[in-house]
């Protein structure tokens, strides 16, 4: 059961709410009478939504949000108030409260505001472990990385297009997968495709799917990874290197969010929402006739550009420790091996690293020295 505090001084109202949240919702419900006591209770309860009155004895319930929004920032506060409450009802609607009621509740709109509430709060929670899947995580404090997460914070929550650029291994598949993740759409599938892996005469059966018998070896129908992110995101990696005639059909999918199957008459609808990636230069390959100009500002709502582990060498310390704590036996960078490895030319960017701390791992003895790091750095290049 999902625990719910009310915050009311007034024990008809209690009762009422009491009531009626049990029989719709089955909630596990506390009550406080003040905004003191309210207060304790979240200090000591983990709780799905609260409902609190404004005007209260000793904390008011402004008190309360300001120490909930504070505190437990996910944690959705519905507000109670009165008809000369509204003013600062519309106060706690800007310090953070989720919604508010008037006194009496309307049930529809109580029920509505609840439901509504939870929701947020699961697909916050949702958001939350995702980004924080250690899988994925982004680290480093450059200033450049800093700027990246704060626009990925920008665009995540909206519908636009990203086009994201740097060289091999810098972390752009990181970025898409942060974007998604703060997204609307992070419930929904994520679906990469490497265009660069894809032979060229498959890769818009990859993209949008075939029908049986539309070319030789199609033996049956096959779903397209536009279809299979329907309702999520679809990243296309190294889309540099796609074909011409696919730019020309993704083009014609993002203009008119629908799809047909190679070999197929019908058109299928879509709702994807597409990053895409490239280490070239994507404006040289479009003054070479390489890469449509017309798909490039379709795509390139915003860009992103991912730097070189070289052009921010102040991360690589953070990096390597990240990479050497997650394997096991525990062993350790003494700090002379970090600055060392700052001075190493990381051609291959965070992926190069990477391999490069898990050969340290494997060679070395517990306490990894910069004698180590100049010894085998040799043999990675």
């Amino acid at each position: 059961m999902q625990n719910v505090l009310i915050v009311e001084d007034e024990q008809s109202i209690i009762r009422v709410l009491k009531k009626i949240l049990y029989d719709e919702f089955k909630f596990n419900i506390y009550e406080a009478s003040d905004g003191t006591s309210a207060i304790n209770l979240i200090i000591k309860k983990k709780f799905e939504l609260i409902l609190c009155d404004i005007k209260m004895p000793n904390k008011n319930g402004i008190d309360v949000l300001e120490f909930c929004t504070k505190n437990s920032p996910d944690v959705p506060v519905v507000m109670i108030s009165g008809h000369g409450d509204l003013p600062t009802a519309v106060k706690a609607m800007r310090l953070g409260a989720y919604d508010y009621i008037s006194k009496p509740p309307d049930l529809n709109h109580l029920f509505k505001t609840i439901k509504s509430a939870l929701n947020k709060k699961h697909h916050t929670r949702t958001i939350n472990k995702k980004t924080l899947d250690k899988k994925y995580q982004m680290i480093g404090k450059s200033k450049a990385l800093v700027d990246i997460q704060n626009m990925i914070d920008k665009v995540a929550p909206t519908m636009a297009r990203v086009f994201i650029q740097g060289p091999n291994g810098s972390g752009k598949e990181l970025v898409a997968r942060a974007l998604h993740s703060r997204s609307d759409r992070s419930d929904g599938p994520f679906i990469e495709v490497n265009c660069a892996a894809i032979p060229n005469d498959l890769i818009e059966s990859e993209l949008f799917g075939h029908v049986k018998g539309s070319f030789t070896s199609a033996i049956k129908d096959r779903t397209g990874t536009f279809q299979q992110a329907n309702g999520g995101t679809l990243f296309l990696d190294e889309i540099g290197d796609m074909t011409l005639s696919a730019q020309a059909k993704v083009l014609r999918a993002l203009e008119e969010h629908k799809i047909q199957r190679v070999g197929d008459n019908k058109y299928i609808n879509i709702d994807v929402r597409v990053l895409a990636a490239t280490n070239k230069n994507i404006i040289d390959e479009i003054s070479h006739k390489r890469f449509r100009e017309d798909l490039y500002h379709r795509l390139c709502v915003i860009e992103i550009n991912v730097p070189g582990l070289n052009d921010r060498p102040e991360d690589i310390p953070l990096l390597a420790e990240y990479f050497i704590n997650r394997l096991k036996p525990k062993k350790y960078l003494t700090k002379k091996a970090l600055n060392s490895l700052t001075m190493c030319n990381w051609s291959g960017n965070v992926r190069q690293l990477n391999n490069f701390i898990e050969r340290l791992h494997i060679l070395c003895e517990n306490e990894i020295n910069d004698v180590d790091v100049r010894k085998y750095f040799k043999t990675t290049v």
